[in-house]
Formats: structure tokens, C-alpha cells, sequence
């Protein structure tokens, strides 16, 4: 039985790809320098003075001034009132003005390599289609894994930057609290009956248990269970509250960026309409999980023109993963706009400036202006970040969990899991080479099946509801925060 086989192969073939096609077109490189995005230039000394009436004979008297510090000439400093009436100029983003944007090489690894696993995912996906019969190793599944721990990696470094500096404790106590937040909401959800939100995990700690004890006893050992269920759930609900306060300054960037669009749209009803569409759909996948409003309307219920429900049961399974890739997709396709709203900042920071009395440095001056800029890359990771895990959490939930894409369009009954099936019995110990390679081989698949669909279903099925969920919830608490907190 081959275990790679193909899968290697294109493994292998996506890797090439990657050395000879990775230098010369990035998507990433695309997104931010080849969509049209406009960002604000500060205005230069020279500029600052001639706005505020300096004479001319203190721009000498300044120059004369100067000095070397640590053989680094020191920058003239002045001060200008802050009602300045400033025009910012404005310039397309070029690939030259991204190369030196903090976390660049790390956004642009991050989202040409997504990419290369979803052509990776997709091929595969495939060839099990066309092969299904083939009992290999799914590589398909390592790339995804591997694009998720990377993402995780970004978000956990972005928000360690929250805990350093004596400038950072609002963001530091914002962390801690919605995690605290988070992981109470989390622990109600697991303790909340599956008959209203069927996340999976019951059944997935039930099948774990029976199998562990089961490939144990085959080892000669003796157990009821690893984990108790309690345990078992407090452990994840840790894991939520940390995902949830990874999640809380990515979800209030994206608020602000969707608050400001708004603003800017407001004239224009159908590109409203379709920002307001994309900020519900995390909310509609999160109510997918919610049984009698779900599946229970959909694939029980009888209306009086049907005489039978909506959707079939794997039909319904297959709709819900599918929805969750179709949202993450059409945000993706949002970005530029976003991103721009994103790079305004500028321009409205300084218009809010102009509202107030005093006065301030050029320096500072410049220094809000060209931060905007500067942060670009590590707003587009904020927004981009729950995308990429979503998106491939929900892959490994299809593929994982032993779902089909012919749910969708196919009325015929899969066949059901049954977890009985994937307790398997050995024969007994054997005396020859063979039969001892034989009985390798067999307590191998007897591991796989402590790992099998129902346990997959469990883990992925809720891993990719809670981050929706925290997707939908941390974008909310931004917007309300921008209705009641921010001046219009």
C-alpha cells in the first residue's frame, strides 16, 4: 500500500513552484502595491515653515544649529500650531515604499504560502475525488497545519507588542480581560446541552475514550480513559480565552476600518449594503451551530408545500462548511477597501488636529503622519490573520471529518460514521519476520483510529465555530465602541 504516492508528488511539485515562481509574483506584494491603494505623504520642513510664517532668517539660524549626535546629525525641531491648515499630498502604493514596512517579509511569507496550500488542498481534493479508493497520507492536511501555526505565530507576536512598554497598559489590561471574557463565554458553551449547539465534542470525547482504552488494551495496558471530561473541557476553554484575546485588537482594527468605509460609502446604498452583508456572515455561520434554528429548520422540519425537509442531513453539513469558506473568500476579496480605509487614518488624523488649540513639533507632526504608513503590513496581518485560520480550519474540518463536497449538490445519503468500526482486533502475536512487520503495520492503523473522523468532527467542527465566533464577537465590540465611544 503506498503511502504517499501522489500526495508526494505534488507536495514536491508546489515546492518547486514555490523556489522558481515565489521571487518574481507574490500575491501578497500584489495586494498592497497593484490595487490601487493611496497613502498620505507628511509634509516636510520646509513645507511645515513656510505654513506657519517662519522667517526665512531663522531657517539659517536653525541650520546653524545643528549638531552631531553619536555622528548622526540631529534633526531640526519646531514647533507649529496644530490648527494648521495642512493639504497632505498623496502618492499609489509602489512595491519600493512596502519593502521596508515593519512585518513585511512576515505578511508576505505568511499569505504566498496560504495561497501555495490551497493550491495544494485543491489538487488533492481532486485527486480523491477521482481516486477515492486511494488509502494515502493526506499532505494536504501538514500544509494547512502548517499555515495555521504560522498565522497563530503572527498573532501571538503582534500582540505581545501590547505588553511592551510602559506606554501600553490600556492594551495590556484590554488582552487580559476579554481573554478572562472569552474563556468564561467558553466554558458556558461547552457546559451548554449539544442539543441546542451541537459543536461535536461529546461525541468526539466519547469515541477518543473508547478507543484509547481499546488500542491500550491491545498494548497490554490497562485504562478507562485518559482525560476526564471535565478536564478535557477546561483545557479547551483555556484555549479559547487565549484564542479569544488574540483575537479582540485584530476584531477592533476591523471595526474601525469597517466604521470608517461606512462613513465613506455612505452615499452609495449598494456598496453599503454589500459591507453590511459581509459583516453579518460570521454571525449567520455562528447561528449554523445553533441546532433548532439550523439543522433542526432545515433538515427536520416539514413546511406545508415540501413533503419532505430542505436539506438532507449530509447535505446540511456539507452547506455549512461550504458557507464558511464562501465568507471568508468574499472578505478577501474586501481587503483593498479595507486597507485604504485603513491608510485614510492620515488624512483624518490630521483634519482632528486641526480642531484643537496649541501647538506641536514637527517631529510629532510627521511622526502620526508616516506611522500610518509605517503599520500598514501589521493592520493587513489584523485583518487577514482570523481569515487564513478560519478558512483552514474549515479544510481540515471537511477532510479531516470524512465530509464530501458532493453534499452539496448530490440528494444521495452518504453512508453514516459509525464509531464501532474503527475498533479493530489483532489476531494475535505472531513468530516470523513477516508477521512481526505484519503486526507493526497493524498497531500503526490501530493509532490512526484513535484519531478518527468522529474525533476530527469534534475538534475541528468546534475550533472552526469558536473562531467565527470570535471573529463576529470581537468585530461587535469594536463597532459598539465606535457608535458610543468615538466622536462623529
Amino acid at each position: 500500500m503506498a503511502l504517499l504516492g501522489a500526495q508526494l508528488v505534488i507536495t514536491l511539485v508546489m515546492i518547486s513552484i514555490i523556489q522558481k515562481v515565489g521571487p518574481h509574483y507574490s500575491l501578497a506584494r500584489w495586494l498592497l502595491c497593484s490595487t490601487g491603494l493611496i497613502r498620505y505623504l507628511y509634509p516636510t520642513d520646509s513645507e511645515l515653515r513656510q505654513l506657519a510664517n517662519i522667517p526665512k532668517d531663522q531657517w539659517k539660524s536653525k541650520k546653524g544649529q545643528r549638531h552631531l549626535e553619536n555622528g548622526h546629525q540631529k534633526k531640526d525641531t519646531f514647533h507649529v500650531p496644530r490648527n494648521l491648515d495642512i493639504q497632505l499630498e498623496t502618492c499609489t502604493v509602489s512595491p519600493l515604499d512596502v519593502v521596508h514596512l515593519r512585518y513585511y517579509d512576515e505578511y508576505q511569507w505568511l499569505l504566498d504560502f496560504t495561497l501555495y496550500s490551497i493550491f495544494v488542498y485543491v489538487i488533492t481534493e481532486i485527486y480523491h475525488s477521482r481516486f477515492p479508493e486511494k488509502n494515502e497520507i493526506n499532505l494536504s492536511m501538514m500544509w494547512c497545519t502548517l499555515v495555521i501555526a504560522f498565522a497563530l505565530k503572527l498573532l501571538i507576536s503582534l500582540t505581545t507588542q501590547y505588553f511592551k512598554g510602559e506606554e501600553s497598559v490600556g492594551e495590556r489590561s484590554t488582552c487580559i480581560v476579554t481573554g478572562f471574557m472569552y474563556f468564561l463565554i467558553s466554558m458556558l458553551v461547552l457546559i451548554a446541552d449539544e442539543s441546542v449547539l451541537e459543536v461535536g465534542l461529546d461525541a468526539a470525547y466519547a469515541n477518543f475514550n473508547e478507543t484509547t482504552s481499546a488500542f491500550l488494551s491491545k498494548q497490554g495496558l490497562k485504562s478507562s480513559g485518559l482525560l476526564s471530561k471535565i478536564v478535557f473541557k477546561f483545557f479547551i476553554a483555556i484555549l479559547c480565552g487565549f484564542l479569544g484575546a488574540l483575537f479582540t485588537f485584530p476584531g477592533l482594527r476591523v471595526a474601525k476600518m469597517h466604521w470608517d468605509l461606512l462613513k465613506y460609502f455612505k452615499e452609495n446604498r449598494v456598496k453599503q449594503l454589500l459591507l453590511n452583508l459581509s459583516f453579518v456572515l460570521p454571525f449567520i455561520l455562528v447561528v449554523l451551530w445553533i441546532k433548532p434554528v439550523s439543522r433542526n429548520y432545515l433538515t427536520v422540519r416539514k413546511f406545508s408545500s415540501f413533503s419532505e425537509p430542505l436539506l438532507q442531513p449530509h447535505t446540511f453539513e456539507s452547506l455549512r462548511f461550504t458557507a464558511v469558506i464562501i465568507t471568508m473568500l468574499i472578505k478577501m476579496v474586501l481587503t483593498p477597501w479595507y486597507l485604504q480605509a485603513y491608510l485614510d487614518m492620515a488624512y483624518h488624523r490630521i483634519e482632528e488636529q486641526k480642531k484643537e488649540a496649541g501647538r506641536i513639533t514637527n517631529v510629532d507632526l510627521q511622526k502620526r503622519i508616516a506611522a500610518v504608513f509605517y503599520y500598514l503590513c501589521v493592520a493587513t496581518l489584523q485583518y487577514i490573520i482570523p481569515l487564513i485560520i478560519c478558512l483552514n480550519l474549515t479544510f481540515m474540518y471537511k477532510t479531516l471529518g470524512g465530509f464530501s463536497w458532493k453534499g452539496v449538490f448530490d440528494s444521495e445519503e452518504s453512508c453514516p460514521i459509525d464509531s464501532t468500526s474503527y475498533l479493530k482486533h489483532n489476531d494475535g502475536p505472531s513468530s516470523t519476520l513477516l508477521q512481526s512487520i505484519t503486526e507493526f503495520h497493524m498497531s500503526v492503523e490501530d493509532l490512526k483510529t484513535v484519531f478518527n473522523p468522529i474525533v476530527f468532527r469534534g475538534l475541528f467542527g468546534f475550533a472552526t465555530w469558536w473562531c467565527c465566533f470570535l471573529y463576529f464577537a470581537t468585530s461587535s465590540t469594536g463597532m459598539v465602541y465606535q457608535s458610543y465611544f468615538t466622536r462623529s
